[in-house]
Formats: C-alpha cells, sequence, structure tokens
C-alpha cells in the first residue's frame, strides 16, 4: 500500500522511506543513472535509481511511459542547482531501491504533454488516457470541489437533497426529449427530463419548503461549445420566498462559491431588466467586460435615400444600431470582410460601417462607402451620438430587431474578444423583468422560460394582453453566459390554465400532459420559486476552459456521439421485437 501521493512529497519528507504507487510519466537515462517521473493524481516525483542497486536499476531500465508501478525509497533534497521551481514536488527527489511492476502498457496513441497536436477524435476515442492528463484531473477534482461546497451551503441553509425520476413523460416540446420505449405497456414512451421542473414543483406542494439536487438532464437538440445532450444542474426550489429572497440566497452561495475556491470578490450582482439588455447589448446575458454598447439610430437614418437603413428604420419591428469600437479605425478591409461573413451566420445581409479618421476635418475625416448615402449632416449627428472618437470605427446592424440584436450581440462579443478589451476578469449580473412570452413565428406566442412561470399580472389581464406581460423570471448572468436560470412558479390553478390558454394548450391536452400537476394545485400549493444552475458551465468558466467537454468526464462530440463507447449503437432484431419496434431506415 502506497505511504504518500507523489504530488504530496516535499521538504519535510527528507529522510523518510516511502512507498509510491502510480504511472510512468517520462523516463530518462542520464549517464547510467535513470530517472522516472511517477504520477499519480495528486502530481508528479522525480525517482532516481542508481546502478549500484542492480535488480531495481535493471527493472527501471525496462519500464516505459504509462507502465503501473509500484516502489519504495528515501526522500532526499534535490542537488543543488537542479531543483525545479515549477514544479511543487521540485524540490525534493526519491532515491528508488525497490520497484515492482503492476501492469505493463502499450505505447499509448498520443503523449499525454503532447495532446494539443492530437485531433479531439482521437483523445475522446482514448478517453481513459486522456483523463490522465494533469489539467483534466485538476479540472475534475475542482468540480468535486465545486459541488462539496454548494452541498453544504445548501444543507447548512435547510435544503434538503431529494432524488427525482428519470425516466417521465415526454414534455409539450417533445422533439427535444429523448424517448424511451417502455416494454411492458406496448407503443407507449418515457422520456428523459430536461429538467425535474414538475417534480420539484410536486415537492413544494407535499411541504418540502427547501428543495436541491444535483440533477442529470438530457435535451436532445443541437450542440455547442457549452451543450452537451447529457448535462448537469444545480437544481433548487423553495417555498414562501419571493423571487428577491431567491435571488439572495443564491447569489450568497455563488459569491461564496468563487471566494472560497477562487479568491475572488465578485461583489454585489447589479440588476438590468430584459429590455435594457437587449437595446444597450443585443442579448439577454450581457458580457459587461467590454465596454461596448449597442446605440438606437433609427432616427437618424428614416429619411435617407439609403433604403438599407431607413426601410427598417420605418419598420415598427426593425432596428437601426451602431457599435463604436475604440481604436477599431486599425482594423483592415480583410478584417472587416471577416467580420461581415461572422454576422451573416445571423442572419445580417451585410455589415455597413465607418472609420473615424479625423472628427476634426467633418464629413471629410469619415472613411466609408455609405458616408454619401447618409449625407454628411447624418453620419455626423451619429457619430455624436455614438460618441465616436478619432480612430475608432463604427460598425452599423440595419434589419429585423430580432437579427440585429443577435448579429451586432455576437459581433460586440467577437470583437471585445480579438481586440483584448475586456476591462475586467469577471462581471456578474441578474437580468430580470423577462416577457412571459414571445412570438413563436407562426403566428401564435410561446413561453420565454416555460410554462410554469408565474407573470407578474392576474389570469384575466394576461389573457386580454399577453404580448406586453412581464414574468417574475431571474437569470444569473456571468461573463456573457448564463450561469442559472429561474423564476417564481404557478402556484394556483386559474393561472396555470390561463397561461396554457394563452399558449394555445386546450383544456384536454392540459388534462392528458400536466393533469397530475394541475390535481396538485388545487391541494393548497404554496408560494414556490427556485433556481436551476448549469454546473457544467459554472465549471468551465471557474478553470478558464473553452468548452464544457474540458470538465466533463465522459463527454459526447458534437454529433452527440460517445467514441469512446461507439453509443449510440445499433440493437437487435429480437431486442427490438420485445420492445414492439420497427426500425425504418431513411433512403
Amino acid at each position: 500500500m502506497r505511504s504518500h501521493y507523489c504530488g504530496d512529497l516535499r521538504k519535510e519528507h527528507i529522510g523518510q522511506d516511502i512507498t509510491l504507487m502510480g504511472w510512468v510519466h517520462r523516463r530518462r537515462d542520464h549517464g547510467g543513472v535513470i530517472f522516472l517521473d511517477v504520477r499519480d493524481r495528486e502530481g508528479i516525483t522525480q525517482v532516481v535509481f542508481d546502478p549500484d542497486r542492480d535488480e531495481s536499476f535493471k527493472l527501471a531500465d525496462s519500464v516505459r511511459n504509462e507502465y503501473v508501478i509500484e516502489l519504495r525509497g528515501s526522500v532526499r533534497a534535490r542537488p543543488a542547482g537542479t531543483e525545479n521551481k515549477d514544479m511543487p514536488t521540485g524540490d525534493i527527489e526519491v532515491l528508488g531501491k525497490e520497484l515492482r511492476i503492476l501492469n505493463k502498457s502499450d505505447t499509448p496513441p498520443f503523449q499525454l504533454d503532447e495532446h494539443q497536436q492530437v485531433g479531439e477524435d482521437v483523445r475522446l476515442r482514448n478517453r481513459f488516457i486522456d483523463l490522465r492528463r494533469p489539467e483534466i484531473q485538476r479540472k475534475l477534482r475542482f468540480r468535486s470541489q465545486i459541488t462539496h461546497y454548494i452541498r453544504n451551503y445548501l444543507e447548512n441553509n435547510g435544503f434538503i437533497d431529494i432524488e427525482t425520476p428519470i425516466l417521465t413523460r415526454a414534455t409539450p416540446e417533445g422533439a427535444r426529449d429523448y424517448l424511451v420505449p417502455s416494454r411492458t405497456h406496448e407503443g407507449h414512451f418515457f422520456a428523459l427530463p430536461q429538467s425535474p421542473q414538475l417534480f420539484k414543483q410536486l415537492l413544494m406542494v407535499s411541504g418540502f419548503d427547501r428543495y436541491y439536487q444535483i440533477a442529470k438532464c438530457f435535451r436532445d437538440e443541437d450542440l455547442r461549445a457549452d451543450r452537451q445532450p447529457e448535462f448537469t444542474q444545480i437544481d433548487i426550489e423553495t417555498s414562501f420566498l419571493s423571487e428577491d429572497e431567491i435571488i439572495s440566497i443564491t447569489e450568497t452561495m455563488i459569491r461564496g462559491l468563487f471566494s472560497e475556491l477562487l479568491n475572488v470578490d465578485l461583489g454585489e450582482f447589479p440588476h438590468m431588466p430584459y429590455s435594457e439588455a437587449m437595446q444597450r447589448y443585443g442579448s439577454d446575458k450581457p458580457d459587461l467586460r467590454f465596454p461596448m454598447e449597442l446605440v438606437d439610430v433609427a432616427d437618424l437614418v428614416a429619411a435617407v435615400d439609403f433604403k438599407v437603413f431607413a426601410a427598417p428604420a420605418q419598420d415598427p419591428n426593425g432596428r437601426v444600431a451602431a457599435l463604436s469600437v475604440p481604436g477599431g479605425a486599425e482594423l483592415t478591409r480583410k478584417q472587416i470582410d471577416d467580420y461581415t461573413k461572422f454576422v451573416s451566420i445571423y442572419g445580417a445581409k451585410g455589415l455597413a460601417w465607418i472609420k473615424v479618421n479625423d472628427l476634426a476635418q467633418g464629413a471629410e475625416g469619415l472613411q466609408s462607402p455609405i458616408v454619401k448615402f447618409l449625407g454628411e449632416d447624418v453620419a455626423l449627428k451619429i457619430m455624436e451620438r455614438v460618441g465616436a472618437k478619432n480612430g475608432d470605427l463604427v460598425f452599423f446592424g440595419a434589419d429585423k430587431a430580432k437579427i440585429v440584436n443577435e448579429a451586432l450581440g455576437a459581433l460586440r462579443l467577437k470583437v471585445g474578444e480579438d481586440l483584448k478589451m475586456h476591462q475586467c476578469e469577471w462581471a456578474p449580473l441578474w437580468v430580470v423583468d423577462f416577457p412571459m412570452f414571445e412570438d413563436d413565428g407562426k403566428g401564435g406566442l410561446t413561453a420565454l422560460h416555460h410554462p410554469f412561470t408565474s407573470p407578474n399580472c392576474s389570469p384575466a389581464e394576461l389573457i386580454a394582453h399577453p404580448e406586453g406581460k412581464l414574468s417574475r423570471a431571474y437569470d444569473m448572468v456571468l461573463n456573457g453566459t448564463e450561469l442559472g436560470g429561474g423564476s417564481v412558479r404557478i402556484h394556483d390553478q386559474e393561472m396555470q390554465r390561463a397561461v396554457f390558454k394563452v399558449l394555445g394548450i386546450t383544456d384536454e391536452e392540459a388534462e392528458e400532459k400536466f393533469g397530475f400537476l394541475l390535481n396538485a394545485l388545487r391541494y393548497g400549493a404554496p408560494p414556490h420559486g427556485g433556481l436551476a444552475f448549469g454546473l457544467d458551465r459554472l465549471v468551465m468558466l471557474m478553470t478558464g476552459s473553452s468548452s464544457i467537454r474540458e470538465v466533463i468526464a465522459f463527454p459526447k462530440t458534437q454529433s452527440a456521439a460517445c467514441l469512446l463507447t461507439d453509443a449510440p449503437g445499433e440493437v437487435s432484431a429480437a431486442q427490438l421485437r420485445e420492445l414492439n419496434i420497427k426500425v425504418r431506415k431513411a433512403p
């Protein structure tokens, strides 16, 4: 049995006899002396084998990278001048006395210190080797520290950890559910939960007034860097608390987490209405580390002959906005063309711009093909409104408001990253006062969050004028990433039926899909609300990772496949018959 982990050895262990177990990270032969860097989950220690111990020396000479070994030896100081200040164990080494090979290893498909030159598909296919990298091990251990802190915080604040079902019923948004066929109920399916939402509301009706769960959730949708088909939520629900109280208790948790694990003081989180976030930043999760803001200029261009601007300026659903980039005049035409291609991803048909060379020269100091279409007076008024200075570059978006917001909002983030315009390391905020509904693109309405979020009006007012109503929802945002979202829930049957009616869900459909919830609301449901944090995103941000795949032990690819196990896979005809399923493949 080991006496110490490799990475735990320090100067205070000098003179001690120790036993280590781990993997050979690297083997070096220096003039008849063999050095083994031995690695375990805590770090790496240098072990020296001298030729005067013939048996262990020969064995050390035979080992190769990733062999699993057990060794006994004594800790000693490294010779003066050979210390490695970059290693926690760099002041000591172990003089190896006995060595035992516990298991050999084939040559790995990639070296652990050369993973960046290896394709992600190779790393994921050999994830058990990729997970040996100290960098990933640190991230997964940090993830464990996060969940440990959160569990302690919530338990100390009276929350109870309760598990909810994994096999449940398909939601109205069934196209995004993972379906599980039932063998015992022919033609019927379970669904894997996208969230424990309804069950945690039922727990509130049951009298468990403070619930939490670190819950696995599933969603069958296109993936991005911050999405996976299976993900983990820190799920929280409370009774008898207002939205301000829920915000306070969860903000305190996140601030304490950052202070404890990163020694970072996030300070008080500002609150920003949804409408302001969209107007100023084109996003409901704005990254406040960047100073740039979107500025409306529709009133200035509504009468110009330039129809590209005038038409959306006169459209009630349109928007014309400007984004001033400090120092952006140094951007080359190729860089501007690249940004034009970038915004096309979000539906923008182009990207107009004006370089500000010298405002003292009036319109002559502006460089752009669109100045002549705007007119000198309008162009200068735009520069004044956006606060442009010499050396700046002003980008424009003109289209439907949704397209302008998405395109310029994304451009703001990309330019800010490219030009390294961060004004701080961490920028948290709460986005509040969300609309209850949004246009579904088919002439109807859909819930902006989910249909169990409480509006800030009566059922009659909601049915009469649903478009303008706000919800009692709130999102926590950090550095442009939504860390968590929540709301005060609907706790009476009349309001829940009113929301279903606005969404076009008939009484029959409501009873079929949510009858158990509506029934529960008849029996003394308390006022309640909650919030769910994305654990994977939280770990990604706190570890500075570029993707949540780096902080999940066994992630899926962009196509929702597991290269390690080759899942999903086909099943036998016998299994399909037992489930009463016939597979029809596309031609």
